[in-house]
C-alpha cells in the first residue's frame, strides 16, 4: 500500500488553473491523454460544465490516476434514510415561518453519509435549476466509504468540530468557519475524531462563482487570492471501498475492489476548494440606513434571469456598525427571495434567544419577518456610535424561488412551534 497523504496542502485562487503531482513526473508534458500517460496511470477528464461553455464558463479538470474510475460493478439502491431531493413534494409548500433548534450529536456511530439530513430546497435536480438543503450531524470518520453527488456541487458549513474532506484531488481540513465546495462529481470521504455537525447546501444550477462587485469597484468582499484549492494527494489501497452516490435525487451504492481516491496528478480549473470567512472584507455604510444583505454575498449561483441568483452564499461575520439615525439590525421586510438561515457560533444580532448554532430559521418568499421585540427595543435605544459586532457567525442560504420543506422538516421534535411568538407584544404606533 502507498499513500500520500501527507498533512494539506493548499494552492490559492478562485477559479484558476491548477497544475499539482503527488509524485513528481505525474504529469503529461504538454498532452493531456498521450499514448500513454506517465507511469502506465490512466487518464480522465473530469467536466463540470458543457463542452460547448464559452471558455470563461468552462470548467474541467485532467485526472491522472492508479485505475480507471470506470472500473466498477453496477450501483444499487442504498437506503435513503433522510435524504431528499428536488421536486419537493413529499409535504405541502408552507408560507410559515420555521426555526428549528440544532441537531442533537447521535447516540450510535454515524458517519457523515448516514448523518445526512434534508430540510427542503427548490427546482428540481434533473432540470438543472434549485438547490437541496441538508444538515448533517454525526460522530465518526467514513471508513471505506466515498461519496459523490451527480445531482450538483456540495457547498459545506461546518458548525461543530474539526472536519478533513479526503477527496479525489486532494486532502482539506476544515474548522467551523471556513467552508468547503466539492465540485458535482468528485468523490470524498469525512473523517473527524469526535462529534462533527454542519449544514449543505447542494447546487443544481450553475456553478458558485464571485459575485461581480459593479459600483464597489475592485476591491472587497470576498478576494480570489483567499480561496484554497488541495494539492494532489492519493491512495493506493487493495480492499473494497463502497462508493455511495446521490443521482436523481436518490442515493446508490457499488463497491470498488480499492479506493477510487487514486488521482496522482491532477491539472484543470474544476476542483474542491476551501475559504475562510474571517477573510470575508465586510462592506458597510458610513451615513445613513443598513445595507442590503447581498453586499455581504461570498459565493453566487447566476440564475437565468439576471441580478436574480439561483443561489446566493450570503454570511453575516464580525463587523464594524456605522449609521446616523439609522437601524442597525435587519429592519422589518418582506424579500422575493427566500432565505434559509444557519448560526455557525455566537448569537445572530436581530435574535435575542432562541436562534442557537446549529440551529436554522426559514423565511419564505415575501413573508414578513424582522428583529424580535427585545432587539427591537434594544436597537431604537442604542446609542449611535461605532460598535463592533463580534464572536459571531450567521449565513443564509438565499434563493430566487421558494423553499419547500420537506416532511422530516415540518415534523420534527426540533421544530420550535412557538416561533411566531417572537413577533407578539410590539406596541401599536401612536397617530395623532
Amino acid at each position: 500500500m502507498t499513500t500520500r497523504t501527507n498533512a494539506p496542502q493548499y494552492l490559492s485562487g478562485f477559479g484558476n488553473h491548477f497544475a499539482t503531482e503527488a509524485v513528481p513526473g505525474a504529469l503529461p508534458e504538454g498532452r493531456n491523454s498521450p499514448q500513454r500517460a506517465p507511469m502506465g496511470l490512466y487518464a480522465e477528464q473530469l467536466s463540470g460544465t458543457a463542452f460547448t461553455a464559452p471558455r470563461s464558463e468552462n470548467r474541467r479538470s485532467w485526472l491522472y490516476r492508479l485505475r480507471p474510475s470506470a472500473q466498477h460493478p453496477a450501483y444499487r439502491p442504498f437506503a435513503q434514510g433522510l435524504v431528499r431531493s428536488g421536486p419537493f413534494h413529499d409535504a405541502p409548500p408552507s408560507p410559515n415561518r420555521m426555526r428549528w433548534d440544532p441537531l442533537p450529536v447521535p447516540t450510535s456511530p454515524t458517519d457523515w453519509v448516514e448523518g445526512l439530513v434534508t430540510y427542503g430546497g427548490t427546482g428540481d435536480a434533473e432540470a438543472l435549476s434549485g438547490v437541496g438543503i441538508h444538515l448533517y450531524a454525526a460522530n465518526r470518520s467514513m471508513v471505506d466509504r466515498v461519496f459523490y453527488c451527480a445531482d450538483g456541487e456540495l457547498l459545506i458549513v461546518p458548525q461543530a468540530g474539526d472536519q478533513t474532506f479526503v477527496t479525489e484531488m486532494g486532502r482539506i481540513e476544515a474548522k467551523p468557519g471556513e467552508i468547503v465546495v466539492i465540485p458535482r462529481g468528485v468523490r470524498f470521504r469525512v473523517e473527524c475524531s469526535g462529534p462533527i455537525r454542519g449544514y449543505v447546501c447542494e447546487n443544481y444550477g450553475a456553478v458558485f462563482r464571485l459575485p461581480d462587485l459593479g459600483p464597489i469597484g475592485s476591491n472587497g468582499l470576498a478576494n480570489p487570492r483567499d480561496f484554497q484549492t488541495p494539492v494532489a494527494a492519493f491512495e493506493d489501497v487493495d480492499r473494497p471501498t463502497e462508493c455511495v452516490q446521490k443521482y436523481g435525487g436518490r442515493l446508490w451504492t457499488t463497491t470498488f475492489p480499492h479506493s477510487p481516491l487514486d488521482v496522482v496528478g491532477w491539472h484543470g480549473n474544476y476542483s474542491p476548494y476551501k475559504y475562510d470567512t474571517a477573510r470575508f472584507n465586510t462592506i458597510g455604510t458610513v451615513s445613513f440606513d443598513h445595507p442590503d444583505p447581498s453586499i455581504f454575498t461570498v459565493l453566487t449561483s447566476p440564475s437565468d434571469t439576471p441580478g436574480t441568483a439561483n443561489c446566493d452564499f450570503v454570511i453575516f461575520p464580525p463587523r464594524w456598525m456605522v449609521g446616523e439615525d439609522t437601524f442597525r439590525p435587519p429592519w422589518f421586510h418582506r424579500n422575493v427571495m427566500s432565505e434559509f438561515m444557519g448560526l455557525v457560533t455566537g448569537e445572530y444580532d436581530a435574535k435575542e434567544g432562541g436562534f442557537a448554532p446549529g440551529g436554522a430559521s426559514l423565511h419564505n418568499c415575501m413573508s414578513g419577518h424582522g428583529p424580535d421585540q427585545a432587539s427591537y427595543d434594544k436597537a431604537i435605544a442604542a446609542e449611535l456610535k461605532p460598535v463592533k459586532i463580534e464572536n459571531t457567525l450567521a449565513f443564509m442560504f438565499e434563493t430566487r424561488a421558494p423553499i419547500r420543506t420537506t416532511e422530516w422538516a415540518q415534523t420534527s421534535p426540533t421544530m420550535q412551534l412557538d416561533y411566531d411568538d417572537v413577533w407578539t407584544g410590539f406596541e401599536k404606533g401612536q397617530v395623532t
